[in-house]
């Protein structure tokens, strides 16, 4: 499925096998996860995406060579020689390039990628299943722990990276409070069959004070509220690579040390950490599966809060 022109459709074309390069693998792909990001991209919000374009960035795939089943992330390449590759900052590269972005993704039948970059996907994991947490999952994850020792923490949006960490966050005995879009009665009852203490749409105060909260959803204005919701001491994460403006708020809501902060994609020390906390904790997901050739459909149910949970692509 192809980009042509941003704002536009994805339109089903055929292509020649892509024939991996130095350090790349030729990969079968199973299926691609849908995310926020792919829609950014595909509508034009992120700028000078590559042209055309085959979006999609949670890959799950076998490579042609060892038959071996890989996952490919967001973070597809960085030099490795610039201050911010060698201090162990490989997401801020300025030479950076991205699955899906400035790279060809997943929404397609075989995809090449990075060897170094992809991630070996556990055998417990079905590859519908892992598909998810290859972006939802690696860049949420590093979302949740920039929230320190958080106890109650606030997740303001709640689809695909909400289900997976309101999990991990209630197996390490944190309480979540999910906000929802107002009247999302629907996905507030998700919220809650996946852990979350309470739920509510986003104009409903909590019941206590937040110790941290994380943005998903790409509303500015959710920063403001967030804070408004934040004890003393707490931590504002974004966790989306887009969001609206954040309006003008007064100085006392970010007072007495509260902290606003964005996360900037992933980096593969990230991955492995991920990996290794969920490998004695099983991670489940809900999934909508399309085929390969209703990735626009997919696109549209996310745009317009159709979705409960993850969309898949499944080739």
């Amino acid at each position: 499925m192809l980009l042509r022109r941003p704002g536009g459709s994805l339109e089903l074309a055929e292509m020649p096998v892509p024939r991996p390069g130095t350090d790349q693998v030729l990969l079968r792909v199973d299926c691609c996860a849908v995310c926020r990001t792919d829609l950014h991209v595909v509508d034009g919000e992120l700028r000078d995406p590559k042209l055309p374009l085959v979006p999609g960035h949670q890959i799950v795939g076998i490579d042609e060579a060892t038959n071996v089943r890989l996952g490919v992330p967001w973070l597809g390449w960085t030099c490795g020689v610039c201050a911010f590759c060698r201090s162990g900052r490989e997401n801020l590269c300025d030479a950076a390039r991205f699955t899906g972005y400035t790279l060809d993704g997943g929404y397609a039948e075989y995809a090449v990628a990075d060897r170094r970059f992809c991630f070996r996907i556990p055998d417990t994991y079905m590859s519908e299943e892992a598909a998810p947490l290859l972006c939802a999952g690696l860049i949420g994850f590093r979302a949740y722990r920039m929230t320190g020792d958080a106890r109650r923490i606030g997740f303001y949006g709640f689809g695909s990276a909400a289900q997976i960490l309101v999990q991990l966050a209630r197996a390490d005995g944190r309480d979540v409070f999910a906000f929802t879009r107002d009247g999302d009665t629907a996905a507030q009852q998700f919220a809650r069959e996946m852990g979350a203490v309470w739920a509510a749409g986003s104009g409903t105060p909590p019941p206590e004070p937040l110790d941290a909260a994380i943005i998903f959803a790409s509303d500015g204005s959710l920063v403001v509220t967030a804070l408004r919701n934040l004890g003393k001491g707490g931590t504002v994460v974004c966790a989306g690579i887009h969001m609206s403006d954040i309006p003008p708020f007064p100085y006392e809501l970010l007072w007495n040390e509260r902290t606003i902060r964005s996360v900037a994609n992933l980096t593969r020390a990230d991955g492995e950490a991920f990996f290794q906390r969920i490998a004695s904790l099983r991670i489940e997901t809900r999934r909508t599966v399309y085929p390969l050739d209703r990735a626009n459909e997919a696109l549209a149910d996310l745009r317009d809060g159709r979705l409960v949970g993850t969309a898949l692509l499944k080739m």
